[in-house]
């Protein structure tokens, strides 16, 4: 079993600078009637994954426009970097909109980070290595009562009975996104106002990235049979996985949708002069640069 310290990169942060592979048995449950219960729903701060929000807006019948704009605020991963999105509380205050006296009145639907709770997920990717792995590490907050439980579990058998197997191979592809901006640090440098746009919708907004997939200029550049785009246009989740693709291919350069053959040529041609131009500049700038080396 993997077993291994880090330091917790906040002081007196809850996560406990110590992680492990699912094999791991922690003692915990969580029961209404504990005395903490609902008390981690009254103060929350819970990223949402894609396939989170695509649950949730489904189980409110609700476009996902409509969904983000009630019920999440966007934040940044990193400074200029990519967004993320989080629940938004209740208005003045700082509870899960979705908290009852009875508990999560979206409990079937509820997000991947109630569902691991108290265990946090970490993915990592190492230099050499083309595929995450993940590793997870256990969350011991003060007013946590569910700790003191007498019940032991592993990682892995809890995962499984939260159900969150399905809801961790569904945003895989979101979190291989994450991890490559990381990984690839400031030397790619700030991204794009079209690429943060194009990752806001393709990852959070489904039903505005359905449009944009459907659209006349994507069909004359891209070259998807009739019938795996069918199968795009008429589920949400095939939408939202071949999003993950679409950015992997026009932020990293990961091509598995084929171009029709004009196009390829044309973002070619515009690849060559975008190439030459940025050289053509940097031959200025060095040139600049030595003229100023001799000035007096």
């Amino acid at each position: 079993m993997e077993n291994y310290k880090t330091q917790s990169p906040i002081p007196g942060s809850p996560v406990v600078p110590q992680t492990f592979d699912g094999s791991k048995e922690i003692r915990f449950q969580c029961r209404k009637g504990i005395a903490c219960w609902n008390a981690c729903c009254s103060n929350i701060d819970i990223s949402l994954t894609p396939y989170d929000i695509l649950r949730l807006k489904r189980r409110f019948e609700m476009g996902s426009g409509e969904f983000l704009q009630k019920y999440t605020v966007p934040y940044e991963m990193e400074q200029n970097s990519i967004a993320g999105v989080k629940l938004r509380p209740v208005a003045n205050g700082t509870a899960c909109q979705f908290m009852t006296a009875e508990g999560c009145s979206v409990y079937e639907d509820r997000p991947t980070a109630c569902r691991y709770y108290p265990v946090a997920l970490l993915s990592m990717r190492k230099q050499d290595e083309y595929t995450d792995r993940d590793s997870y590490a256990l969350v011991k907050e003060e007013h946590c009562l569910g700790h003191n439980e007498p019940r032991q579990i592993t990682i892995n058998a809890y995962r499984k009975e939260q159900g969150v197997e399905e809801y961790d191979e569904l945003a895989r592809g979101w979190r291989q996104l994450i991890l490559k901006k990381k990984s690839s640090g400031p030397s790619v440098g700030k991204p794009s106002k079209r690429s943060l746009e194009l990752f806001f919708m393709a990852c959070y907004d489904l039903d505005r990235f359905r449009t944009f997939v459907a659209s006349e200029g994507f069909c004359e550049l891209y070259d998807l049979p009739a019938e795996e785009m069918q199968k795009i246009l008429s589920d949400d989740t095939e939408l939202m996985l071949f999003g993950f693709r679409f950015l992997k291919q026009v932020l990293y350069g990961e091509n598995t949708i084929p171009l029709k053959a004009d196009a390829a040529e044309q973002r070619q041609k515009h690849y060559q002069e975008k190439v030459q131009r940025l050289e053509r500049e940097a031959a200025e700038k060095r040139a600049a640069e030595q003229d100023g080396m001799y000035e007096i």
